[in-house]
């Protein structure tokens, strides 16, 4: 079996040290039934993976976004949900891997989204346990940014357009986003970013593009000026 997985350890790009881990992982419980003995199959692992999930998302958007709660709350959510999990597992060919009791097998558990998605937490639980924290970020926000992006693409507003439409309808103000600073590495830049309205600061924001952080200075500008 330890032979057999090493293709899934290399899609998720972690070695188990304890690859009984990620068997346990790939374990449901039809076929832990069927078997003889007593069989571990995924669900304490989904359970112990959905709180690591939860928590390394959050923290994510907390320090990626600057949006309100409410915001943060459904981009969460968007991004952790049975489809978006599914969609991780497939990508990663997790439903080959799958031990299915033979009923389950047989009416297309290998790819059931609820399947997918549980044991998609269940395999982050399982690095979790065998690595530690580290590895396990590594694992989730692989799949994570990629998928908050493309949500806040689809739920995306020309902030700075609306905050100049409203800065215009009194003649004579000037706006301007000025760069107060930039860290990170090149490939993961993360840019801080003031507007002006006439020399005073009226909203602050950051992103990994200096865009990016132009558009969340012009929200919260909007929100303290009361049109969020």
């Amino acid at each position: 079996m330890t032979e057999d997985l090493t293709p899934l350890m290399e899609a998720i790009g972690y070695r188990f040290k304890d690859v009984r881990l990620l068997e346990k992982a790939l374990t449901h419980s039809s076929y832990a039934n069927e078997g003889k003995g007593k069989r571990e199959c995924y669900e304490r692992l989904e359970f112990l993976g959905d709180s690591v999930l939860g928590f390394i998302t959050a923290r994510y958007l907390y320090e990626k976004d600057r949006g309100p709660e409410g915001e943060l709350t459904k981009l969460r959510a968007a991004v952790v949900c049975e489809k978006a999990l599914c969609s991780y597992s497939k990508s990663l060919d997790i439903g080959r891997y799958m031990r299915l009791g033979r009923g389950e097998a047989h009416t297309g558990g290998a790819s059931r989204p609820s399947i997918l998605a549980d044991m998609y937490e269940a395999v982050l639980a399982a690095i979790y346990l065998d690595g530690g924290m580290e590895p396990a970020e590594k694992f989730v926000l692989r799949f994570i940014i990629p998928e908050a992006e493309s949500q806040r693409r689809r739920q995306f507003k020309d902030y700075k357009t609306t905050l100049q439409e409203i800065i215009q309808q009194n003649p004579g103000e000037r706006l301007e986003y000025v760069l107060v600073g930039e860290s990170g590495p090149d490939h993961y830049k993360k840019f801080k970013v003031e507007v002006h309205l006439n020399s005073n600061v009226i909203g602050k924001g950051t992103g990994h593009s200096k865009k990016e952080a132009e558009q969340q200075a012009a929200h919260e500008a909007l929100r303290l000026m009361g049109y969020e």
